[in-house]
């Protein structure tokens, strides 16, 4: 749901009921849906509907129910934990919106028949070795097979690429700080690799 404010629309949000969350500090700015820069939002706040750049629009934790957490104590960069986990650090001019996106119960809806996912585009998800070879690479062959070749997409191009493909997705959406943490992880990993493997001596038998 959104409610429509000057200049566009904005996400409906909503705030758990105690027990579920006790907050402890309250002021003007800690009322769910006031939508105000990261520099005015206490440390612990849940938000949502968080924009990457000043002026740019609302980027992050914007699915139902999702929140993000400010971890630290806003500076000129706010540190803040996304749905997924990532600590990200944002601009501290950018603007987030107090409390939980609405309707978080949004993905306990359960689906009572095949039409149903059917209705919202999702089609029916087919294994390749289940194919013909027509159809996919891993399809064919006489009786149930393993597809005989390292997994690939439809298209031929290789899938479950590991490192490449993390990085490959952290590339799309832009998060620089997060390839070069992997990056230097990898290297210390290869390095540790080299170390142990110079330090094994060859056993005859």
């Amino acid at each position: 749901n959104k409610g429509r404010v000057e200049g566009g629309s904005q996400l409906a949000a909503s705030w758990p009921r105690p027990p579920a969350y006790r907050y402890e500090i309250l002021d003007l700015n800690s009322k769910a849906g006031n939508c105000i820069p990261l520099a005015d939002i206490r440390m612990g706040t849940w938000v949502h509907d968080i924009e990457c750049h000043p002026g740019q629009g609302a980027k992050l934790a914007r699915a139902a129910g999702t929140y993000a957490k400010i971890i630290k104590e806003p500076a000129p960069q706010c540190l803040v934990r996304l749905p997924s986990g990532v600590e990200k650090l944002i601009d501290s001019r950018c603007r987030a919106t107090i409390g939980i996106v609405s309707n978080p119960n949004h993905g306990a809806r359960k689906l009572r028949k095949a039409g149903q996912s059917r209705w919202l585009g999702r089609r029916p998800i087919v294994r390749g070795v289940a194919m013909n070879p027509v159809d996919h690479p891993h399809g064919g062959g006489e009786g149930r097979t393993k597809g005989g070749r390292p997994s690939v997409s439809p298209w031929g191009k290789p899938t479950k690429a590991g490192f490449r493909a993390v990085v490959g997705s952290l590339l799309l959406h832009g998060d620089e700080d997060l390839i070069e943490q992997i990056e230097e992880r990898a290297k210390r990993g290869s390095s540790k690799d080299k170390a142990t493997y110079g330090t094994k001596r060859k056993s005859h038998f």
